[in-house]
Order: C-alpha cells, then sequence, then structure tokens
C-alpha cells in the first residue's frame, strides 16, 4: 500500500506568488506524490524522456531498496525529470486527474516541473545556455535587416556551430532560425493595406519573436489574409511572451516580460480590439500561463481577449464572413497539429479553413516536434528530440503530400532538419492561394 497521500492538503502550490512555491521541502513532497500517481498510472510513458526516467527510478526502488512507490526518489530523479521534459504540455491535457477535469488529485505535471526549474535556477543561477536561449527578442533586435545576411551566412558556417555547442549548447545540429532581411515592424511601416482593411474593425497582432525577426512572411501574410477579410491590424509595443525564460527557470525575467506586454495590450482590449496570436506557444502563454505569472484584472482582459489567427479566421468561415476569393488551392496538405495549439483545446482549426481552398485536401499529423520552445536546441538533449520526433516524421511520409503546413516556426525547424522540406504556416499558405502573398524574406 503506497505510503503516499494521493489527494493534496493543501491544493498544490503553482503560483510563483506563494511562498509556498519556493519552499524545497513543499515541493520535495509534491513531486513524490505527482509521481506516484503517474507510476500507478503510466498513459503518458510514450510522450517524453521524463516518464520512462521516473518509472525506472521507481522500479528500482521497489525491487532493490523497499520502497512501494515514489517514497524514495530524491532531488537527482526531480532534476533528470524536469532536464527530460519539453512542455509539450500533452501529458496535462491527456491526464484524467487534473483540476481541469474536475478531479481531486489536481495533477499538473508540466508546471511541477516548472517549479523544480525554477527553484534551481534560483538556488545556483541562470545557466549561460539559458540566459542565451531566454532573450530572443534581443538578438532578434540587433540582428534582423541589414545584419541579416551575415549573420546568417555565419550561422551556417559549421566551426562557428561548433563552437556555439561548446560555448552556449546550442546544437550544431538544431537549424537555427534565420534571421529576416526586414523586421515585421520595418515591413508593416511602408506597407500598403488592401482595400477591404478595416471593414470589420481592427485586431492587434502579437507578431511573437520568430515572426517578428526571423521570419517576417509570416507576419506580413497574416497581416494581408486579415486585410482581405476585413481587419486593419496593427502592432502594439511587445516584447517576448516569455517562454524561453520560463525555460531555463527565470521566473522574474518572465513576469517583468508578462507585466510589459500586459501593460501594452490591455490599451488595445480597452479599444475593443482582439489580440491574435501568430504562434501556438506565445498563444499558450498569453491564455494560460500570464496570470499565474503576473495576476490581476489586466492580465485577465488580456487572455480573454486573445485569439490564434487561424482560430479567428476559423470563426470567420462558420458565419460565413470569410473571403472565398481565392485565386488557387495548395494542393495535399500535411498539416503539423502543434502540441502548444492542441494545449489550449481550440481544435485544429487551420486545418478547417484550409480545407475549404480549392483544390486542397488536408490530412492532420497529430505527433509531436520535440522542440517545444529551446528544449529540442539543446545540444544536450538533440538526439533525444531527433529520436521523439521520428514519430512526426513517420507521419507526415505517410501523407505524401505537396505541401506541408504548421503553425509552429520551431517545429517547421525541426520538420526541415528531418526531411529538407519548409513547412509553411497557415497564413502563409492562405495568402497564396489569396494571391496577396508579400514578397518579404
Amino acid at each position: 500500500m503506497s505510503k503516499i497521500d494521493l489527494v493534496p492538503k493543501p491544493a498544490p502550490a503553482l503560483d510563483p506568488s506563494d511562498e509556498r512555491y519556493w519552499d524545497a521541502r513543499d515541493l520535495e513532497s509534491e513531486m513524490r506524490r505527482t509521481f506516484e500517481i503517474c507510476h500507478n498510472c503510466r498513459m503518458c510513458v510514450g510522450y517524453c524522456g521524463t516518464f520512462p526516467d521516473v518509472f525506472g527510478r521507481v522500479d528500482r526502488d521497489i525491487e532493490t531498496r523497499g520502497a512501494t512507490g515514489a517514497e524514495l526518489l530524491d532531488a537527482a530523479a526531480f532534476e533528470s525529470a524536469t532536464e527530460l521534459c519539453w512542455q509539450c504540455k500533452l501529458c496535462y491535457v491527456k491526464c484524467p486527474y487534473t483540476k481541469d477535469e474536475g478531479h481531486e488529485w489536481l495533477l499538473d505535471v508540466p508546471r511541477l516541473l516548472t517549479r523544480e526549474k525554477a527553484q534551481r535556477a534560483r538556488r545556483n543561477g541562470v545557466t549561460l545556455q539559458d540566459q542565451v536561449l531566454g532573450e530572443p527578442q534581443l538578438l532578434g533586435k540587433m540582428t534582423a535587416g541589414p545584419m541579416a545576411r551575415v549573420a546568417n551566412l555565419v550561422n551556417a558556417n559549421r566551426l562557428v556551430r561548433k563552437g556555439m555547442s561548446a560555448v552556449a549548447g546550442i546544437s550544431e545540429h538544431f537549424p537555427i532560425p534565420p534571421f529576416g532581411e526586414t523586421s515585421f515592424a520595418g515591413w508593416l511601416k511602408h506597407h500598403e493595406p488592401l482595400p477591404e482593411a478595416g471593414t470589420r474593425g481592427t485586431v492587434a497582432l502579437f507578431a511573437t519573436c520568430l515572426a517578428d525577426y526571423n521570419f517576417p512572411r509570416i507576419a506580413a501574410c497574416a497581416v494581408r489574409v486579415l486585410e482581405r477579410n476585413g481587419w486593419s491590424v496593427v502592432r502594439p509595443e511587445q516584447t517576448c511572451c516569455g517562454m524561453p525564460n520560463i525555460d531555463g527557470g527565470d521566473i522574474d525575467a518572465a513576469r517583468a516580460k508578462v507585466r510589459a506586454n500586459v501593460a501594452s495590450l490591455v490599451k488595445e482590449v480597452e479599444a475593443g480590439r482582439r489580440i491574435v496570436s501568430l504562434q501556438p506557444t506565445c498563444g499558450y502563454m498569453i491564455r494560460k500561463e500570464w496570470a499565474e505569472l503576473s495576476p490581476g484584472d489586466d492580465t485577465r482582459k488580456v487572455a480573454a481577449a486573445t485569439v490564434d489567427v487561424m482560430e479567428l479566421l476559423e470563426q470567420q468561415r462558420k458565419d460565413k464572413t470569410l473571403s472565398r476569393t481565392f485565386v488557387k488551392g495548395v494542393g495535399k496538405v500535411a498539416y503539423h497539429a502543434a502540441c502548444h495549439l492542441r494545449a489550449q483545446k481550440i481544435g485544429y482549426p487551420a486545418a478547417r479553413v484550409l480545407g475549404i481552398l480549392p483544390e486542397t485536401e488536408v490530412e492532420v499529423v497529430e505527433q509531436c516536434s520535440a522542440v517545444d520552445g529551446t528544449w529540442g536546441m539543446k545540444t544536450q538533449h538533440y538526439e533525444m528530440g531527433k529520436r521523439y520526433a521520428q514519430k512526426l516524421v513517420r507521419g507526415l511520409d505517410r501523407v505524401d503530400a505537396t505541401r506541408v503546413v504548421t503553425d509552429c516556426a520551431l517545429s517547421a525547424r525541426r520538420i526541415f532538419a528531418e526531411t529538407g522540406v519548409s513547412p509553411l504556416h497557415p497564413v502563409e499558405a492562405l495568402a497564396e492561394a489569396y494571391g496577396v502573398a508579400p514578397d518579404v524574406k
């Protein structure tokens, strides 16, 4: 019989503002309780490296140390579990024992492992690796634009990549996102809106670091597609969503970004505008995590007003206001369902919208890319991520598509590394179908 009470008393501390969140003993107790339940269930064993590692340790303790369950797991086991988690969130989505499912056990493995990483970062400091990966917007601001071609050539150099791997821990094998030859803000400043823009109102685009500085074509295509569907688009002041800092355990840096973003975005909400996110990870952060990092009415307002760009267009498809002025189709599409989109529980709006294009067939591939933020870029995790991503690769191969589409620009880099195919974002595919795709790099 288990020595661990499975019902938490009190509820797990998942709010960094709660003093218990930083209590090492409280964390130790919660880790053991959670993994006791997971060890008995084992439903998530195939999702990532965390669960096989934990189950192996518990099984070893039962066989050799007289344990009845997870009660002998120690700090080394907790650290290992955290480092093998790439925060895809799927274990929470699928778990029957969560608050969302109304269960008294209140499991939340992703947030629990975030808490463990945060405690270690506070004790030991944020690693250089996580410091470098935690500030994508700073590098983007310095490099996108006139410096992009030089930076991209440097980043393509094998010796440079080996040095980055040795010094900063960024895998030489992961295809780093290239920098755009213009930033999205620079493109938008000189953009001539389409005639339909503003007939439905105005939306505020949360472009994300990747669309701002690495793939400005995604953001530019989003603007054109939204304009074709009646929306005027503004880009409010914004910075990184904070997920890269969370990945590194730097709660304070993530909070600072959340507060800066909320202060800017709430003005758009109060002006009656919706916040439109271009990347699933950022949308997930805004809707699910910002309120934990910076609770308050303004944060809740921003979260409630936020939609994924394809979710907004899917709403228009449903109410029959989506423009159907398509000039061509996309062909056979393999649509990769990104994990952080699935974690928002909004279905697959892109698949439904693309499905109405002429001469277009969409097949969903529901497999993880094992990148999820910064984890898959790290030297020590690259090979494991590559191995887990083979399910996705096999799924794409089975579709035998003419185009691959994914909402997640980092998943696109994994797909490119494994297949040589450069996927499109759904708004890029739509912009091409409408014949309004801009020439921007």
